[in-house]
């Protein structure tokens, strides 16, 4: 284990691992997440790569406010907005728009699920990088989520090119973020 760092130093790490196209391991307001800049391709590529998970498989872009979600989200319909404000646990909302991110970040029908966390550590993070961040579980496709450091194989943390000291030792077990896709015209569907 690292000797402890502030967080304003341990971000600030991070955010000059991302701005290279590197990958990070960092805590978010669900699980322990893979990271990387959203907008890069050739490290989006590298998260399937990491995760041993086909590409055909959308990822979840992170947040840390609402601004950020405006620049990346051509048309964010009203509801969105509703469903936002009154999310009392995690919620990633898939949008028919994005923009400015890579092709590798999206659905195979252009669409991309996007969360605003509200977690401390993601939050700063997001916030410091000021771009969409990928957020995917930090597990190899098709093994158990890791709900807690602890559990992230060797792998995994190895795979890395920076790996968050923060929430290291938190034992409150986390889950997934439920998942709203909505279309044109306020039709939305259940994901998770």
């Amino acid at each position: 284990m690292p000797s402890p760092i502030s967080l304003q130093e341990d971000i600030r790490n991070a955010v000059e691992v991302l701005r290279k196209g590197g990958v990070i391991l960092y805590p978010t307001d669900t699980v322990w997440g893979l990271g990387c800049d959203a907008t890069r391709a050739e490290a989006v590529r590298r998260i399937f790569d990491i995760k041993k998970r086909a590409d055909s498989k959308a990822l979840i872009l992170l947040v840390g406010n609402e601004g950020t979600l405006q620049r990346y989200v051509d048309d964010i319909p009203d509801i969105a907005w509703e469903l936002i404000e009154v999310a009392v646990n995690p919620l990633t909302i898939i949008y028919d728009h994005p923009v400015g991110i890579a092709r590798e970040a999206t659905a195979a029908d252009g669409s991309a699920g996007f969360r605003i966390t509200r977690e401390t550590v993601s939050q700063r993070l997001c916030n410091a990088f000021r771009k969409p961040l990928i957020s995917t579980s930090a597990n190899i496709s098709g093994h158990p989520t890791p709900r807690i450091f602890t559990e992230i194989s060797p792998e995994i943390i190895d795979s890395a090119d920076y790996v968050i000291t923060a929430r290291r030792d938190d034992t409150a077990p986390a889950e997934p973020s439920s998942i709203i896709k909505l279309s044109s015209g306020g039709l939305f569907k259940i994901i998770r």
